[in-house]
């Protein structure tokens, strides 16, 4: 591990030199690459500095040990040993995690597509919640936020909606909240007092572009209508909507949120990459689904992972057996703990894979 690190921190310095080089600025697309490496590659770098400093603490520290009389020189001595080798143990283990294979499109922006599953209009009002629930997260996070799709049940819940969140790392983040979630409560379209399960289903994708997937135009039928449902002035009286209509999979996209017909085709093909890029992942998990059996994070959305109990306050993630009793905070888009204890379980689980090789 650190021959290979020593590696690293070479071709760090290297490629410091190499940005410090004037003439690397005009050409703005090596620019762009070498400061992308660079970026991606400080955390480690400043990680295994810390941890040469914490090496060279130790031996200073017992060679004080060794030489000095002086007691008060010891005790101190001994407290910096201490301190030192508890904190090479973290950076150890910070290293190993910053050595895991890196997803490809952990950086990337993503496609959300909220859908309600089983539970008529109640299941539409816990997707709009919990849309509102990331939008929140998403906002606190300083990420983009722009509605695809929306279609909304006549009692302010999302049948469907799509959106797409732009910023640093949303797919790193936000790509363990594919699945089933499920919603226990007593319903506010009903007066009695019965708990009603009802679930939604969270599909989070990673943004495709034009480079990761090449779509055929013979490939695809294009329907422009107007707009349906609520709009602002000139939605419903043009021809604004478009359809996408992609033969070889029959993957159907329906935009209408902009008032330009152009904007609506340019969000629904953004979507339909994302889409067929998405198949592409899947299609790789599946043909790997031996190795990645039980896995956390492989995206299975027909697997329930997680509870909403709001008579019980709690909300429980069933893949790592997590229960936090604060729902309020989290509907509100509190979710840093879950997906924080989500990211550290499929780590943990990486290095016990690695550490089995």
């Amino acid at each position: 591990m650190f021959d290979r690190l020593d590696d690293i921190l070479v071709h760090y310095e290297e490629l410091m030199q190499e940005l410090n080089n004037p003439s690397v600025a005009e050409d703005q697309n090596r620019f762009r690459k070498l400061m992308k490496e660079q970026s991606d590659l400080s955390a480690l770098v400043e990680t295994y500095t810390q941890y040469k400093k914490a090496k060279q603490t130790v031996e200073d520290s017992l060679l004080i040990l060794n030489e000095e009389n002086d007691e008060d020189m010891r005790e101190m001595a001994k407290e910096e040993l201490s301190d030192a080798k508890k904190r090479i143990e973290e950076l150890e283990q910070e290293l190993k995690i910053l050595l895991l294979p890196k997803d490809p499109n952990d950086d990337k922006n993503i496609m959300l597509e909220i859908r309600a599953g089983a539970g008529g209009d109640e299941a539409a009002l816990f997707a709009s919640q919990l849309y509102r629930m990331y939008i929140n997260y998403a906002e606190s996070q300083r990420w983009k936020v722009e509605i695809i799709s929306l279609n909304e049940s006549g009692i302010g819940g999302f049948k469907e909606v799509v959106a797409m969140i732009t910023g640093k790392g949303a797919f790193s983040k936000m790509k363990y909240e594919s699945g089933v979630h499920r919603v226990q409560r007593v319903p506010e379209t009903e007066s009695g007092g019965r708990i009603h399960t009802s679930t939604a289903t969270v599909v989070v994708m990673p943004e495709a572009e034009e480079v990761d997937v090449v779509i055929d135009d013979k490939d695809i039928r294009i329907d422009v209508m107007r707009a349906s449902g609520n709009g602002g002035q000139c939605v419903n009286t043009t021809d604004s909507a478009v359809r996408l209509t992609h033969n070889p999979t029959g993957i159907v996209i329906y935009s209408q949120t902009e008032k330009s017909q152009l904007q609506n085709k340019e969000k629904a093909f953004r979507l339909l990459r994302s889409k067929l890029y998405d198949l592409e992942l899947e299609k790789r998990q599946n043909s790997e689904s031996e190795q990645r059996k039980g896995q956390i994070g492989t995206g299975d959305r027909s697997e329930k992972i997680r509870t909403y109990n709001f008579p019980q306050g709690r909300v429980t993630d069933h893949r790592i057996k997590l229960t936090l009793y604060k729902i309020d905070a989290i509907m509100n888009g509190d979710i840093y703990e879950l997906l924080d204890s989500m990211i550290a379980a499929d780590q943990a689980e990486k290095l016990t894979k690695l550490n089995e090789i």
